[in-house]
């Protein structure tokens, strides 16, 4: 599985964002899939994380309410909805694919990693 997220980029504070992860080389069927983000200087922490086929989902507490993470699993494709952005989510945003269909907060739980793609908030 190849996993590529776009979809970031510069906001001001207070806006809003929406993250995408293509999947290729294999459908992301019986896959859980999360996000997770790394600031400078920062250990990598989880962000969201949706099981398959997007019944559960799993959100750290300091996106609760903000972030709202979902799939399209026709497209192949896992997306991150960011309002309310403030300088504090400032980092890049990296999906995953896990081996099985539940969430998991731990990154040890996800076995296919894409780049990653930089948020930045900043007025």
């Amino acid at each position: 599985v190849q996993l590529q997220a776009s979809g970031g980029g510069l906001v001001q504070p207070g806006g809003s964002l929406r993250l995408s992860c293509a999947a290729s080389g294999r459908a992301l069927s019986s896959y859980g899939m999360g996000w997770f983000r790394q600031a400078p200087e920062k250990e990598r922490e989880f962000v969201a994380a949706i099981s398959w086929p997007g019944r559960n989902t799993l959100y750290a507490d300091s996106v609760k309410g903000r972030f709202t993470i979902s799939r399209d699993n026709i497209k192949n494709t896992l997306y991150l909805e960011m309002n309310s952005l403030n300088p504090e989510d400032t980092a890049v945003y990296y999906c995953a694919a896990g081996d099985t269909a539940y969430v998991s907060a731990l990154s040890t739980g996800y076995k296919y990693w894409g780049p990653g793609t930089q948020v930045t908030v900043s007025s």
